[in-house]
């Protein structure tokens, strides 16, 4: 009895009992109010659609750079705005791909962390099966009726090609989406501030250049006061933008040509095709970029609510856009030598002015779109392992999205400050544009599938109609924008090789850091010998000794303990683990394992964060983790007694203790800060890789005691290095 009993609580690796659980329904999300669903419809305003919004400030020009050839081509081409606009804003991201949010999250990285969590694709083996009984996993395995789900989550988890395929994806995708918020900015604050010229004729581009610079860095210095802040100060202004274009778009429909009304019908598109070939294809880089702010749309969602910014977009953007373009076309059609300078050209003298500037106001709240959601996707990614540690503020107290990172804000602005003083006129950065904003396209409707088949058991037909009507536009887009590649294409595509390298570097060093330390981790026996010793000390207090590892201990604990042999009274190896989900509530966030014999006081501890949870300050997490030790000391202390046979016996319990320590030597927290090598006989790729990338990214990075906010006075750092 006693040899089976030891058997069954020899490992620090089986989940022997768990703290208190609360039910699923508590946990849940809970559902908002209308009065918030518009209070958050009313700040997306400001943040959300500034980059569509702006999009009629340059379009018309990436279109017809040289001008109007034939009339008619004008109502090819807004046929091509009207259903591109109809397709891929409204039905694909408006109606399906905000749809496929994980609890609430958005962008590239919460669509790959859900599809990890239903096929188990993840590249760093921390998973556990305690992690779906969290109750925002929502797991729901497919049924044998749709093979084909089946087949698809089979291939994900057992190929490893394809698991690096979806990550590199990713991080693709994710660098596309910063870079486009590099490139956002500088276009559409030049596109308003061009605006200037035709009123002073004076003012040269270089000035028309370096106003637009000192605009843009004013714009990135008031990032520090919050997404909520800048919200409600933007929305007001946006909310004129849209009635003021849709107001002048009428007016120019009615008293030009109100023919123009004819585009809704798609044999204008047929018939411009026909007529201009392959010019008519290249055009249609200069079409795509009426969609600029799309991906920004979901990639903002964790800063608002879904239903807010469907409303907004059936309500007041689709329909303002919409006449703005049917009323450049219609002065077009009477005036096609304008069409370099559309929007500004076909704006009333008499509201010339207020108009500029409200566009430069709407150019300034345009960029807020992609810097915000350029601080969400990084967050996610560096949750997930997929990015260098850096300083997160979170800046709003009622919606946990809102967020601000320093780091990456002064990338943005050296970024797009030097993009603006380096490119000479809005065509040039239109073609740049144009890239970043087709490949994210083709990347998230790569992902969307996979949703759809493997999560959603969508109907195989409807699967092939999205791919057929929705996928081909989309690489048709593509083909043309890359035709422009060396016309400034290329600029995008710089700024995400080089953001992606950074990432890739990073999870490359971090995947074989943590390998490394599960392969030689210390096993339960080992860890109760070196307990046991007669020459290890135990001192008073509470030792919380923390580690990425997941799996067992850290090989860093015994380099402490050879230099060391000394314990304190209590201790407790801790674990901060990112799960696949976007939160996980306080009442699931800490799960305890204890290593018998129960007199050596050791315990396992790993604390659960979504990707989009906050790092919790040092008093509030000592707090939670003390009292959920002793509830579950207690809770398992009586579970072993029932299980032996003494449940009318009431022994010592180990929560005391805690209690003791606590009074006696408090609480210490330990970090282990390890180095990474690679072995002489490596190859130079890696040695490249490791010694000197990983090396540089990690000496740049904030390190944990930073994150976590420990006080220096209670910390004792141990070092080490890894030879892999």
């Amino acid at each position: 009895m006693d040899a089976e009993r030891t058997n069954k609580f020899d490992s620090i690796d089986l989940d022997i009992a768990r703290g208190s659980t609360a039910d699923h329904a508590h946990s849940l999300a809970q559902g908002m109010s209308w009065v918030g669903i518009i209070k958050l419809a009313f700040q997306s305003i400001g943040v959300v659609y500034g980059d569509i919004g702006t999009s009629p400030l340059y379009t018309m020009p990436g279109i017809f750079p040289y001008g109007v050839k034939n009339s008619d081509d004008i109502l090819g081409v807004l046929s091509l705005i009207f259903y591109a606009t109809l397709s891929i804003f409204m039905t694909k991201y408006v109606f399906i791909v905000l749809s496929a949010n994980d609890n609430g999250d958005g962008g590239t990285f919460a669509l790959y962390s859900l599809i990890c969590r239903y096929s188990k694709s993840s590249l760093i083996p921390s998973q556990q099966l305690e992690d779906r009984n969290i109750s925002n996993y929502h797991l729901e395995l497919p049924g044998r009726r749709l093979r084909r789900a089946s087949v698809l989550k089979s291939f994900l988890e057992n190929n490893m090609k394809a698991k690096y395929f979806l990550l590199f994806v990713t991080m693709l995708a994710t660098s596309m989406v910063i870079g486009d918020g590099i490139i956002t900015p500088s276009i559409s604050v030049l596109s308003a501030v061009g605006g200037i010229k035709m009123a002073a004729s004076s003012l040269t581009d270089n000035s028309v250049r370096w106003i637009s610079v000192a605009i843009l860095i004013f714009l990135f210095w008031i990032q520090r006061f919050g997404t909520h802040r800048i919200g409600y100060t933007f929305a007001p202004t946006l909310s004129v933008w849209f009635l003021s274009i849709a107001m002048v778009g009428m007016f120019n429909f009615v008293k030009y040509d109100p023919g123009v009304i004819k585009a809704v019908n798609p044999f204008y598109i047929i018939s411009y095709f026909e007529r201009n070939g392959k010019d008519a294809w290249i055009s249609l880089g200069g079409v795509i970029l009426c969609l600029t702010g799309s991906e920004a749309l979901f990639a903002d969602l964790g800063h608002f609510h879904i239903r807010s910014i469907q409303i907004n977009s059936c309500m007041v953007v689709f329909p303002a856009i919409t006449l703005c373009y049917f009323g450049q076309a219609s002065y077009l059609r009477l005036h096609p030598g304008d069409a370099i300078s559309a929007f500004y050209s076909s704006v009333p003298d008499p509201v010339y002015w207020p108009m500029f500037v409200m566009s430069v106001l709407a150019a300034i709240i345009a960029s807020q779109s992609l810097i915000s959601a350029s601080f969400s996707i990084v967050k996610q990614s560096m949750a997930l392992g997929c990015f260098p540690r850096v300083k997160v503020v979170h800046t709003s107290n009622e919606v946990e999205g809102q967020i601000y990172i320093p780091e990456v804000n002064a990338f943005l602005m050296v970024a797009c400050v030097g993009i603006t003083l380096g490119f000479k006129n809005t065509v040039q950065l239109g073609n740049a544009y144009g890239i970043a904003v087709g490949s994210i396209f083709v990347m998230t409707s790569m992902f969307l599938t996979i949703v759809m088949v493997m999560i959603w058991k969508t109907n195989l037909l409807l699967v092939l109609a999205y791919v057929l009507t929705i996928g081909l536009i989309e690489l048709a887009f593509l083909s043309s924008v890359l035709y422009k590649f060396m016309e400034g294409g290329y600029i995008p595509l710089l700024f995400s090789f080089v953001l992606f390298s950074v990432m890739f570097v990073w999870f490359y060093g971090y995947r074989k850091k943590y390998k490394y330390e599960l392969n030689n981790k210390v096993s339960a026996d080992e860890l109760i010998r070196i307990a046991s010793h007669p020459k290890v000390m135990r001192l008073p207090g509470l030792a919380l000794y923390y580690s990425e590892l997941v799996h067992g201990i850290t090989p860093i604990f015994t380099h402490y303990t050879n230099n060391v042999p000394a314990l304190h009274s209590i201790l407790v190896f801790v674990s901060v683990k990112s799960i696949p989900i976007n939160h996980v509530v306080p009442e699931e966030r800490f799960h305890f394992v204890r290593l018998e014999p129960r007199n050596l006081a050791i315990y396992r501890c790993v604390i659960r964060y979504g990707y989009q949870d906050t790092g919790m300050q040092h008093e509030v997490s000592e707090e939670m983790l003390v009292s959920q030790l002793k509830e579950f000391i207690a809770m398992v202390d009586l579970n072993y007694d029932k299980w032996a046979g003494d449940e009318n016996e009431i022994g010592p319990r180990d929560g005391g203790l805690v209690d003791e320590a606590l009074k006696d030597g408090g609480i210490t927290h330990l970090i282990g800060e390890s180095e990474v090598v690679v072995r002489k006989a490596s190859t130079l790729n890696e040695r490249v890789m490791i010694n000197y990338l990983f090396a540089l990214l990690n000496s740049l990075v904030r390190q944990q005691d930073q994150i976590f906010m420990i006080p220096r006075k209670r910390l004792l750092k141990v070092g080490i290095t890894f030879e892999i």
